[in-house]
């Protein structure tokens, strides 16, 4: 797979940016790594073990996830969708908040979540799963604080400053919310293959992954009304990642966990979103040949 990695790391390059990358095949176990097993900062994505031990606690009977929470403005994290962007107070059961942590991406629905669940109990639950390298330090809202207390009195505007971004404690993975693409494709697996949790429990968190809006990282590497992506996106300045599966019409279902750091710090950087899509087509394309062959 020499090709395949001179592939890949080409496309890293041109879009200015750092990557690290594994995919696997989920029925056969091949897999295809690089740089896989570096520590990276989850952001957002750590939404996804947080939504498989709420499941684990459902499918135990800790809780109900039809149980409602009520949802009020003050003090609710902040963030640019769903409940963390709304004005009045709401009430939601638990599934539906955790339909909006993983369709939009919410914070403060993920965070009301985390309360229900706890910190603790998203680490058991990955360290049975056998995810050895992935961490939960922190809510969701705590990394936002440490991001504003880091960036000082500039604010956001400050964040385009690399001094600024080099002392931010969000992006470096010794003190956030952590994991590895290998870990992060195995529990991606755990979920398809029915054995995070029951399979009812586990059918219920694919149909979540694919109902997430964002299609401009992993899924534009598979432009085909045919192919079935579901995924959660991750951010931070700089950081940009997607975990998710590709499912093809043939049966081909594949894992995969892309993580990238741009030199650049503006929030907009469409290449460094491309090539997360780019660089998982360039992986699938290759299992799927190697499966060919074999």
């Amino acid at each position: 797979m020499t090709d395949t990695s001179s592939a890949i790391g080409t496309a890293f390059a041109d879009a200015g940016v750092t990557g690290w990358l594994h995919a696997l095949d989920i029925d056969t176990g091949a897999e295809l790594d690089w740089q896989g097993h570096q520590l990276v900062c989850t952001a957002s994505v750590h939404k996804l073990p947080l939504l498989v031990a709420l499941h684990e606690r459902a499918a135990a009977g800790d809780l109900d996830l039809t149980e409602q929470i009520e949802c009020p403005p003050v003090g609710r994290t902040a963030g640019p969708t769903g409940l963390a962007a709304m004005l009045d107070t709401a009430r939601l059961s638990l599934r539906d908040l955790a339909y909006l942590m993983m369709a939009v991406s919410d914070n403060a629905a993920a965070d009301l979540l985390l309360r229900r669940v706890g910190l603790d109990a998203v680490n058991r639950t990955t360290l049975r799963i056998g995810l050895t390298h992935t961490q939960a330090v922190h809510s969701f809202g705590a990394a936002m604080a440490m991001i504003k207390e880091d960036a000082g009195p500039d604010g956001a505007r400050a964040l385009a400053d690399p001094h600024v971004i080099a002392r931010l404690r969000a992006l470096d993975p010794a003190r956030a919310n952590r994991s590895t693409p290998r870990d992060l494709t195995r529990l991606l697996a755990a979920i398809w293959r029915d054995t995070a949790c029951t399979p009812e429990h586990c059918a219920a968190m694919r149909r979540l992954m694919a109902l997430q809006v964002w299609p401009h990282r992993l899924a534009s590497g598979f432009p085909f009304d045919d192919v079935h992506v579901a995924g959660k996106t991750g951010s931070l300045p700089t950081l940009r990642g997607e975990v998710g599966t590709v499912e093809y019409p043939d049966g081909g279902r594949y894992a995969i966990a892309v993580f990238t750091r741009s030199v650049r710090s503006a929030a907009i950087l469409p290449a460094a979103d491309a090539v997360i899509g780019t660089a998982a087509r360039i992986a699938v394309d290759t299992l799927r040949a190697h499966g060919k062959v074999s």
